[in-house]
């Protein structure tokens, strides 16, 4: 609903007032119309013919004038106009303000007099009863007035409707022109809820408390105040996409039984001059009014960026003018309470560190992507709403398959799930149902109808049977879990599950490892056919990225040192070290590069039958789970079954040499 909580009065850019200007111009232009309708509109129009007929009855036409060389006027004797006879149809004296009967328009006044001259000579009409033209100027100034009148007001009524569709407030979707610098802000109250509760998030139990505390402090201010506490001014939710930040805001709104009012930051941002700052201050003006209130501002970084970069000097920047107006709103002023500002970003580090600083933005509440805990409590969120096989399908399953996903991912999932099931006409989703729902969003749609010449074929197999050999037997790797040929999305002509740990710091030997293991596409093309590929240009961006970060952002490599140069630029220009230290960056690189690649070539060549055994079955079967590695190699053996492990889709899509690189999720 509108937050334009003034009255209804026609007051000097309020709706009515605007409406009373539209309503007049309206009116004038129709009084124009209708005047310049009864000045001509009842005097007949002819043609020549007709004026030759009227020239042939003697002493009927009185005289003609010839106005402004464009119109002639033509008179009839009064005794000619009788009842019933040729010239009935001729106008009354003096209608219309003009006193002529008859009209034709002519187009050339030389013309006319020529073809009046030679119709008389025709009908031999004595030169002393002859018809002559009379020449009259004569300015219109209806006329005059109508060509200037009417243009304008068409184009008030466009330029009207136009700012009333750019402004903001009634009238239309967009509002009125005098309404430009209002706030258009959403404001939820006791007659327009949300329906979304806490029950309704899962996953942010630390958010959640958080937040649950300032709504607490609208509620009962007395039970902090009392202690000499402050109500916290500003709550900003940070982090990344799809994990769940509006949301939360939404059920702050469900919850608080306050006036919300929620906003984007792009929603400040007008062409206009000072509109964003006008903006603003409506915004904090009406929350004022409706205090206590939350006020929920989405995407903050629209508005508050870093002041002061990449702007040229002297330039005029609405958006800091803006950010300059929230600042001055939230630093306290004045001495009103009850009125907390929330906002969420997913990008903090753009933002202005005047709006970081306690006082303003007093908490940051940082939301992540759920743990294995946090999906298994999304899933059990979404499946309510899913009609599923309880026999196959549990929410602790699913989060197990789902590492690293996002609670946008999740939702994404669970309706991919439900369509499937309903494309198959089944009773209930099932596990297959979620597990090709997975595949779908991770690898994209299947592409049954890919001809792919077996040579090609061949190599994918081989490669991705090297990938699999690497992964079951290097000890820090994560193993596969399953690994199809089947091509897929726009790139990916085969694809990776592997079932990597929930971890959040990794040791020198564990990267080592995960290098060794991308390199085995390429190792064992090498083994094979003793040919390379450009299948492995994905693989090589991947070692490469993390080659570098070993031996320049986490100081793993010994020859160069103990040194980060982490946020700091490579390039000739910027770069915080010398010639001889790039060098030897570059040189520590390509050693432990070749060494990762050797090492993944001596243990596929020393693995080559388990490799020769996946690769056939993969060219027979075309996909291959974790039961048909056992089956065909045996158990990995360092497997541990204490140690917790988790399902992540990683996608191998390097055998197309236009891919983007590996999706994850």
């Amino acid at each position: 609903m509108s937050t334009n909580n003034q009255d209804n009065k026609p007051e000097a850019g309020g709706p009515k007032f605007q409406s009373y200007w539209l309503y007049a111009i309206m009116s004038l232009v129709l009084l124009a119309l209708v005047i310049s309708s009864l000045g001509t509109g009842s005097t007949p129009e002819i043609d020549k013919t007709r004026l030759y007929q009227m020239l042939e009855d003697r002493g009927a036409i009185v005289k003609i004038d010839l106005v402004n060389g464009r119109t002639a006027e033509i008179y009839i004797d009064d005794a000619k106009k009788g009842e019933g006879g040729p010239y009935q149809d001729a106008a009354a004296k003096g209608l219309g303000g003009a006193g002529y009967d008859y009209l034709l328009q002519v187009s050339d006044a030389g013309v006319f007099s020529d073809f009046l001259k030679e119709a008389q000579d025709n009908l031999e009409i004595p030169f002393k009863e002859r018809v002559r033209v009379n020449p009259v100027n004569r300015t219109n100034y209806l006329g005059e007035a109508l060509q200037w009148l009417l243009p304008l007001g068409i184009i008030i009524l466009i330029w009207v409707f136009l700012m009333r569709r750019i402004g903001g407030g009634a009238g239309g979707p967009g509002g009125q022109i005098f309404n430009i610098g209002k706030s258009k802000a959403t404001l939820f109250d006791q007659n327009s809820k949300v329906n979304i509760t806490f029950a309704d998030v899962a996953g942010l139990d630390e958010a959640k408390e958080e937040v649950i505390e300032v709504v607490d402090f609208l509620k009962n201010p007395k039970k902090y105040t009392a202690l000499g506490g402050k109500i916290p001014k500003g709550v900003l939710l940070v982090g990344p996409p799809g994990t769940g930040k509006t949301l939360l805001a939404k059920a702050v709104a469900g919850e608080a039984g306050v006036p919300f009012f929620t906003m984007s930051g792009s929603d400040f941002v007008e062409m206009f001059v000072g509109v964003g700052a006008s903006r603003v201050r409506d915004l904090f003006k009406q929350a004022r009014e409706k205090a206590p209130c939350i006020i929920f501002i989405d995407e903050i970084d629209a508005i508050g960026r870093a002041r002061g970069k990449g702007n040229m000097q002297g330039g005029n920047d609405e958006r800091e003018n803006t950010l300059n107006q929230l600042l001055v709103e939230m630093d306290g002023f004045s001495t009103d309470k009850g009125v907390i500002l929330m906002a969420a970003t997913n990008r903090p580090d753009v933002l202005d560190s005047a709006l970081l600083r306690p006082g303003r933005f007093d908490r940051q509440i940082g939301i992540d992507n759920p743990d294995l805990k946090g999906r298994e409590a999304i899933f059990k969120v979404h499946l309510k709403t899913i009609k599923i096989d309880p026999n196959t399908v549990d929410a602790f399953t699913l989060a197990e398959m789902t590492p690293g996903f996002a609670g946008a991912d999740i939702a994404n999932i669970c309706n991919e799930a439900a369509l499937i099931a309903a494309r198959r006409n089944q009773d209930s989703v099932t596990l297959d149902d979620f597990n090709y729902a997975l595949d779908k969003v991770i690898g994209g749609l299947e592409k049954k109808n890919k001809l792919i010449h077996p040579d090609e074929k061949k190599i994918i197999a081989y490669h991705e049977a090297g990938h699999a050999i690497c992964g079951w037997y290097l000890e820090h790797a994560s193993p596969l879990v399953k690994v199809t040929i089947v091509p897929r999305g726009v790139a990916a002509l085969g694809y990776a599950q592997y079932l990597p740990k929930e971890q959040y710091i990794t040791r020198t030997e564990q990267m080592l490892d995960m290098m060794c293991m991308t390199f085995g596409g390429r190792a064992a093309e090498q083994v094979v056919f003793s040919k390379i590929s450009t299948g492995a240009q994905n693989d090589l961006d991947k070692v490469t990225k993390m080659a570098y970060d070993m031996t320049t952002v986490y100081g793993m490599n010994p020859e160069v040192g103990q040194v980060s140069f982490y946020g700091m630029s490579r390039d000739s220009y910027t770069r915080p070290y010398s010639d001889e230290t790039a060098t030897l960056i570059d040189t520590q690189v390509r050693i432990m590069l070749d060494q990762q690649y050797q090492r993944a070539i001596d243990l596929l060549t020393e693995k080559r039958e388990q490799m020769e055994l996946l690769a056939t079955e993969l060219l027979d079967k075309e996909v291959l789970s974790r039961k048909d590695l056992e089956r065909l190699i045996g158990p990995r053996p360092h497997d541990t079954e204490v140690e917790p492990q988790e399902w992540a889709g990683v996608i191998d899509n390097a055998h197309d040499p236009n891919s983007n690189g590996v999706v994850t999720p």
